[in-house]
Parts: C-alpha cells; structure tokens; sequence
C-alpha cells in the first residue's frame, strides 16, 4: 500500500503539487471561516429574530446588486495578465486597483440611490443599512493583492490576512450580543471586517517583498481592462439579481420576517460554495496555459474540473436535501424551522452554480465573455418573472424554486443553443450525468 501511495507521489509533477497545496489553503481557510460563521452566525440569527434578521439580508441584497460594479469582472482577467505577464505585475495591479476604487464608489452611490427611490417597508432602517454595508466595498478594493497571490498560486497569504479579520469580528459581534447592542451595530462591524482585511493584505504584499507604493495606472490598461470585462461587470450583476433579488421581491411582496426565514435557508444551501470557488482559482492558471500545449490536454482539463464539481455537487446536496430540518435547526434555530422546505429546494441551485464556475475559464480563455452577458441576463428575467407568479402564492419556497431555473438556464441549459458553446454543453452534461464516472466503474467491473 505505501508502495503505490509512493508510486502516486511521484507521479505528481511541481505544477500539480503547487496547485493541490494552494486548494488545500484556499479549502482550509474556508472551512475555518464557515465554522466561525456558522457558529456566530446562529449567535447572531437568534438574537436578532426573523424580523431584524430579515432586515440585515435585505440590505446584503441591495448592497450586493450593485456588488459586480465594484468588483468589475477583473478577478480571472487580472490573475490571467499576471500569470501571462509578471514583469510587468505594478502596472496591472496599481491599474486593477484605481478601476475597483471607482467601481466602489459607484457602487456605494447607485445602491443609496436605489433604496431611496424605492420605497419599502422599514425603508428608513434599511437605507442606513444598506449605506453602511456598501461603503464596505470600498476597502475591497485591497483585494487586488490577492490577485497576485493567485497568480502565483500562494494563497496562504491571503489566508493569514482574512482568517485573522473574521476571527476579531466574531469576538466583537459576540459582544454584541452579549451587550444587546441594536441591529445596526452588526452592520458597523461588517465595516470593519473589510476595514481589517485590507489592512492585512497590504501587510502580507509588502512582507513578501513587494509594495503597493510602487503599483503604477496605465489609462491605456484600464481601457483595455474594462473593455474585456464589461460583459463580465454585466454578468456579475445579472447573477447578483438572481441571486439576491428574491430577497428584495419577498420583502416587498411579503415582510421582512419572510425574508430572515429564507435567509436562513440561503445560508446553508451557499455555505460550500466556496469549495469550487478554490478549486477553479487554483486550476484556473493552468487551463489557459494547457490552451498554448493544444486542443486535447485543454479540454481534458476542463471536462476534469467539469466532473470535480459535479460530484461535490451531488454530495452536497443530497445530504442537506434530507437533512434539512436538522440543518435548519443547527444554523439559525428553531425560530427559522418554517425555512427548511425552502433549503430543500435552493441547495440544488449549487449544483448549477458550480457548473457556471467551472464554465468560467474557458469563457475567459476562449473570448466568450458576451455570451455568459447574455445568458444571465435571460436568467435573471427569468427568474424575476417566476419570483412575479410564485412568491404571492408560495413564498419563499417559489423564490427558491425560481432560483434553479434561472441557474439552470444561464450556467448550463444556455449552451446547446449557441455552436460555439455547445462542445462546452455536451462536456457539463457527461459531468451531470457521470458519464466518465460510469465508465471507469464498469471497466473496473469487467476486470473483476
């Protein structure tokens, strides 16, 4: 047995060592940070009640529509110019970072604009939420250091920066709670956990040698940034709609109490999502190199990634769809024991996420930015229109049901109608149906 775990070893090239040690990172930090929330997040739901607790989401909600302006879709761009072009790693980093400052304060401005405009229930409590939660994003614009962390598959550093934020926040939200503070206390301290994880990522960039005084902007770079990533921005916001504008569609067509139940399903049916979040980040790099080495190790990668996720998909959601009253009962209580039908439902809405991460790669790769533009844009109206038929009737469990349509439209159903994308569609429905799996087990079978 030590022989063959031997044989494994050495068989793992360099590359594939490095890239397996950042995923083992980019997991660990993760899973730390979702029992940390997991456990504070219990802490912070039974105090706060389905009423406040619905408040708090709704202005994530809002705050998040606006999200993608601030982030610009630069994430993979950047990461693929600096695994493409270290030398000059000054001029895309100080250039990434000027676009996400005014993406930022874009976002701050358009998402107050937006909660005043339109009047909601609790409208006052809400904007002063939502002003808060989006003046975050403006220290997220640190996150450019990650970038090159990534690029250079390190992402212990990012790690130290964000696990020792989340762990000072956890101990301030808890006293919190113990000194019933009022509901917009919490949104002060999501503030500083953005504040804090600055901090720590400019102090691991520079302790690693660099420095952000020497980050340079290039207009010409900027241009050619943004015109690459317009589709993304677009996309990213059409996702953020579908993803969050059910929340926003509960709270005005029901009350804030039926949006802090559903939030309560939301959670555990996101939770893992940062699993194929780290493994696309971490192979990311290696895809667009495997386009220069030819077609068949390209597309043997992706299908690869494409079944990964999958299979986590399935073991995800399976557990949880039968689990769902206990899970319910573990993350938020029995307050939010109504939500469990609903997380039944949205945790298949993963699986198609996971899909559309996996997906993202090769659209980068390939130039195909447009069409993920125009696929989650269709999504979105989709789901906004069954959101329009369902939640009158059914609530929250017709805003998740509505949720896996749209998924399952602009991450994979989308595909088989365009030519160029359908190489793509076929490769995601062999890793939806395990075709590849099937087949290994059978050879396996017939050499028994």
């Amino acid at each position: 047995m030590l022989d063959k775990l031997a044989a494994v070893s050495q068989k793992i090239t360099p590359g594939l060592r490095k890239v397996i040690g950042n995923t083992i990172w980019l997991s660990g930090d993760q899973i730390l940070r979702l029992f940390i929330g997991l456990l504070v997040g219990r802490l912070v739901a039974d105090y706060l009640a389905p009423y406040q607790f619905g408040l708090y989401n709704v202005s994530l909600a809002w705050a998040g529509l606006f999200g993608p302006i601030a982030k610009l879709g630069l994430d993979n761009i950047v990461v693929r110019d600096l695994t493409r072009s270290p030398s000059v790693k000054n001029e895309i980093l100080g250039t990434a970072f000027v676009l996400k400052v005014i993406g930022a304060v874009l976002t701050l401005v358009l998402s107050i604009v937006a909660i005043t405009l339109i009047k909601s229930p609790d409208s006052d409590i809400t904007r002063w939420l939502v002003a808060i939660v989006a003046a975050a994003t403006i220290f997220q614009s640190f996150e450019t250091v990650d970038f090159w962390f990534q690029s250079q598959v390190q992402a212990k550093y990012t790690v130290w920066a964000r696990t020792a934020a989340v762990l000072v926040i956890s101990i301030v939200r808890i006293a919190f709670i113990q000194m019933r503070f009022p509901l917009v206390a919490f949104a002060w301290a999501m503030f500083a956990e953005n504040v804090l994880i600055a901090i720590g990522l400019v102090l691991v960039y520079q302790k690693n040698g660099n420095s952000i005084k020497l980050w340079t902007g290039s207009v010409e770079r900027g241009k050619a940034l943004v015109k690459e990533s317009w589709p993304l921005i677009l996309s990213g916001m059409v996702i953020m709609i579908y993803m969050r504008i059910d929340q926003i569609m509960l709270q005005q067509m029901k009350n804030a109490e039926a949006v802090g139940l559903y939030a309560a399903a939301v959670k555990p049916s996101e939770m893992w999502y940062f699993v194929p979040t780290a493994i696309v980040n971490s192979v990311t790099p290696s895809i667009v190199k495997a386009k220069a080495a030819g077609e068949k190790i390209y597309y043997e990668r992706i299908q690869t990634l494409f079944n990964l996720v999958v299979l986590l998909s399935y073991a995800v959601a399976i557990p949880i769809t039968i689990f769902s009253s206990q899970i319910i009962m573990i993350v938020a209580g029995k307050k939010y024991i109504e939500a469990a039908p609903v997380l039944e439902v949205l945790v298949w809405a993963g699986l198609f996420v996971s899909l559309g991460l996996a997906r993202v790669p090769w659209l980068i790769t390939e130039g195909f930015m447009k069409f993920s533009a125009v696929t989650t844009a269709i999504g979105a109206l989709i789901n906004v229109v069954l959101n329009l038929l369902l939640i009158p009737s059914y609530g929250g469990l017709g805003a998740g049901i509505a949720t896996v349509i749209a998924q399952f439209f602009a991450a994979y159903g989308a595909g088989a109608f365009y030519p160029k994308t359908r190489k793509i569609f076929i490769q995601q429905t062999k890793a939806l149906f395990m075709i590849d799996v099937f087949k290994i087990l059978i050879k396996k079978l017939k050499g028994l």
